[in-house]
């Protein structure tokens, strides 16, 4: 096909999700042909005279062509196939993220419905952050949706939050399901898409109104870069009759001013790694899911380990839902070892599994969420289970980890 032929934008919205995660939002640069965007490591931008903007480029917090890319790509691959293209937002982590959505869709008095199980970072920033500020919450079963519905304060609340899987017990709860209860209270729902990834679960073809990721963990997906995401599904309002400072109703307005405003931003070196790391997602996350099925299925039949928590498990009560709403079971694994002192024991003798937290790199990690990850929510009814061990398996040789961990367990 000759030059003249080819658009210069072209329209990947129909292809496969492999296809758009390595050119959506990432054309060859207009200068060299390079077919990886630049770094654009730059703080300002010359304007062509008062107000004229090249690209609408002026200052790296408001936008930077590297953010740009990788914001266009976030967006094109949390979109399913045939629906409006949603926008994504990155900032410099996955908490940024959150504390920008957050800011932008509540308000003093406001309520939020939030997983039993969150993530303890998300539990700490809802609880003792907004928590001041005159935010309440409760947590809840997601699992269980007559529990949601109770839960729920008309005129009150007006985030539910859902994690799906959840860390650090793998939970997984109904989109679908939960979008109807949220728009039916006029409630904006939040998807915590961390474990799954787009390429494992798209939320927003479920009902969800914004998607939030750590792209620290998948996306980025080598332990080299923090980062985080928020992608906006098209049309999506804020909650109640809240107007954002940007004077309009849309959700993406109000995250877009706020971003702009905090500054929170991802750097464009930290983009750049994150759009290297989203090219690669979709065979990562095929070795990562097949990996942790071969541990899973271990675990399942050593006799030291007393339950195994994964999706992919006939055993987990969420299977058939995670079967229809996801494309597979993840690379996350938990299992309880009886006792936090057997739990402390395995973390401490594995030796291809790192003692760390994280996850979702191409290595494999092992921690103790009592002592580590969820440290923060002792005490309160989020406390995990003080034997759980996490597994984030990585995409080493499948056998080489099996050994390991029962070396650990013996």
């Amino acid at each position: 096909m000759s030059s003249a032929s080819t658009p210069s934008h072209p329209d990947w919205s129909s292809t496969g999700f492999a296809t758009r995660a390595i050119h959506a939002g990432q054309d060859p640069d207009a200068t060299t042909g390079a077919v990886v965007p630049p770094i654009y490591q730059v703080s300002t931008y010359k304007q062509d005279g008062v107000g004229g903007l090249r690209g609408g480029y002026e200052y790296s917090r408001s936008a930077n062509p590297t953010r740009t890319a990788l914001e266009e790509a976030l967006g094109a691959v949390e979109t399913p196939a045939g629906a409006a293209q949603a926008r994504g937002f990155a900032f410099a982590s996955g908490l940024a993220a959150e504390d920008t959505l957050l800011r932008a869709t509540l308000r003093p008095g406001d309520h939020v419905l939030v997983p039993d199980d969150a993530y303890g970072g998300t539990y700490r920033l809802v609880a003792r952050v907004f928590g001041p500020w005159g935010i309440e919450h409760t947590a809840v079963d997601l699992t269980d949706l007559d529990a949601v519905r109770a839960a729920v304060q008309p005129g009150r609340t007006k985030v539910l939050w859902v994690e799906t899987p959840t860390n650090p017990l793998l939970g997984v709860s109904d989109i679908a399901a939960l979008a109807e209860i949220a728009h039916e209270h006029g409630a904006t729902l939040v998807v915590d898409n961390t474990f799954a990834t787009p390429y494992l679960q798209q939320p927003i073809g479920l009902g969800a109104d914004v998607v939030v990721h750590s792209t620290t963990k998948y996306i980025g997906g080598h332990s080299d870069v923090v980062g985080g995401a928020l992608v906006v599904a098209d049309g999506a309002e804020l909650p109640g009759d809240l107007v954002s400072p940007a004077g309009t109703r849309s959700l993406a307005d109000a995250v877009g001013f706020h971003q702009n405003s905090s500054g929170a931003v991802a750097g464009p070196f930290d983009a750049w790694l994150t759009l290297r790391g989203l090219k690669t997602l979709a065979v990562r996350m095929d070795r990562h899911a097949a990996n942790a099925a071969a541990v899973a299925e271990f675990l399942e039949s050593h006799p030291a380990v007393t339950q195994v928590i994964y999706p992919g498990l006939a055993s987990h009560p969420g299977h058939e839902l995670a079967t229809r709403q996801m494309r597979g079971f993840g690379g996350m694994v938990s299992f309880r070892a009886g006792s936090e002192e057997k739990a402390l024991a395995v973390c401490a003798r594995t030796q291809v599994f790192t003692l760390a937290e994280s996850l979702g790199g191409v290595e494999s990690l092992i921690e103790h969420p009592g002592r580590m990850t969820h440290a923060s929510v002792a005490g309160s009814a989020l406390e995990v289970p003080d034997d759980l061990v996490r597994l984030s398996v990585g995409i080493e040789d499948a056998a080489d980890l099996i050994a390991d961990l029962a070396r650990a367990l013996a």
